[in-house]
């Protein structure tokens, strides 16, 4: 799907530092259609981005699956959650735009995301981010953020912040409109992948 919106002007992060004590082994080595998920998560970025970095305290564990041209990120603040992290990664981020990812997102295609990146043409100068909504709130971990957010990041961390919800509330953020909320199911405990292993098969 072409758009009149440059992937060179944005980069994917992926936040693959969760501890996945609800699933009980790596979310991020899963096999997804004999795929690891967080190669999967890879792939997409590559595909609809221009670079991606992946955010983790355990760089040996991901080095042999990470596709070329990713980029491993040690994650030196550990265990203090994704917004720790994503203001980890985002220092080394050039582009105007990130596209911020959990590495468990099994359903996640690149028609949709193809979709998402028009509707960065028409956001407003003074949003911060373009994410999803739900009735608890923004959904922080699939979505796109400006890069200059950083130091507004930093402020929220050094006041005591470690809450995503807590940081966008201070924000101006629009919503990214989903034509298929599927692609947001989050892959986290063994019924989740059971499910979602039959989905696949059926």
């Amino acid at each position: 799907m072409e758009t009149l919106f440059s992937k060179s002007n944005v980069t994917t992060i992926i936040l693959a530092g969760g501890k996945s004590s609800r699933m009980g082994q790596d979310k991020a080595l899963i096999l997804i259609e004999d795929i690891p998920l967080l190669k999967k998560i890879a792939n997409l970025g590559k595909k609809c981005t221009s670079q991606v970095y992946i955010i983790s305290p355990w760089i040996e564990r991901y080095q042999s699956i990470i596709p070329p041209g990713c980029y491993l990120v040690k994650e030196i603040i550990q265990g203090k959650g994704p917004l720790i992290g994503f203001a980890q990664a985002l220092p080394y981020i050039d582009t105007e735009w990130v596209l911020l990812l959990s590495c468990d997102l099994p359903c996640l295609i690149e028609d949709e995301i193809e979709k998402w990146l028009i509707s960065l043409e028409n956001i407003s100068q003074e949003a911060i981010a373009l994410l999803p909504k739900n009735s608890k709130g923004w959904e922080p971990l699939c979505g796109f953020y400006r890069s200059t957010c950083l130091d507004s990041l930093r402020t929220f961390i050094k006041s005591g912040g470690q809450s995503f919800q807590g940081w966008l509330n201070q924000q101006l953020v629009e919503k990214l409109y989903i034509s298929d909320e599927s692609v947001l199911f989050n892959c986290n405990t063994p019924d989740d992948l059971e499910c979602l292993r039959k989905k696949i098969s059926d």
